[in-house]
């Protein structure tokens, strides 16, 4: 379902993807916090402290790899939780992050996007690493064209830098670019830098209602009713 916000006047020709949970699920990550702290619910908790982390790191004038905030917050969540961590735990947490596969309804929206017209690239805080990527192992790389981190210029999302600097890298306008991400904290940064958003309401995620917030020019439940809605927008 579209939202009430009119869409952008200039449609966007360039989709970036936002990964982690976006597009790759994180989930999967759910047996070892089930294992150390005797429930998944932990992985939320794990996952809105790194965010939180990054960002703040990004406020601070500071940068540590997304990485290594995640094993950090992970050492922090069994601290406040008075649990023991091992170094074979934080070796699983690495593991597992670097081989989340990827939603059920992710390869039929790349290629309805794709076979649209529409140039596909990700954004991700994740640093990049070496091949076989996390989007290789998840079987998605063939469908982009560039896989963007922010570790180039050293912040995290939701900061303007790191949506420019993918409109730079193509040398394109803000305004060509449409950030498709699950994280509404994601698609105010994009809308606040000159991008297009469209919203996608994964569980654990929803719309946020109040002033000045801006409403996502696209939302829906699945990446594939998302890129329907993209694609009839280019087609009007």
């Amino acid at each position: 379902m579209a939202s009430d916000h009119s869409p952008s006047i200039h449609a966007p020709s360039i989709i970036v993807f936002d990964v982690n949970e976006t597009l790759l699920d994180i989930n999967t990550l759910a047996p070892l916090f089930t294992r150390v702290f005797g429930t998944q619910t932990v992985l939320r908790e794990w996952f809105a402290q790194m965010v939180l982390y990054s960002q703040t790191m990004t406020l601070s004038g500071l940068y540590t790899p997304f990485g290594e905030l995640g094993v950090g917050a992970l050492r922090m969540t069994a601290d406040i939780h008075q649990t023991t961590l091992t170094e074979d735990d934080i070796a699983e947490l690495k593991e597992r992050m670097s081989s989340m596969p990827a939603h059920p309804d992710v390869i039929p929206a790349l290629t309805r996007l794709r076979e649209a017209g529409f140039r596909l690239v990700t954004l991700t805080n994740s640093a990049s690493s070496p091949s076989p990527t996390p989007l290789e192992k998840a079987g998605l790389s063939e469908f982009f064209e560039q896989s963007f981190s922010v570790e180039t210029v050293s912040k995290f999302k939701p900061a303007a830098d790191t949506y420019q600097l993918v409109a730079k890298a193509l040398s394109v306008d803000m305004s060509d670019l449409c950030l498709v991400a699950c994280h509404l904290w994601d698609t105010i940064g994009a809308q606040a830098a000159g991008c297009s958003a469209a919203f996608l309401t994964r569980p654990h995620n929803a719309i946020l209602s109040a002033a000045n917030v801006p409403v996502p020019d696209f939302t829906a439940a699945t990446l594939t009713a998302l890129a329907d809605e993209i694609i009839a927008q280019k087609q009007s």
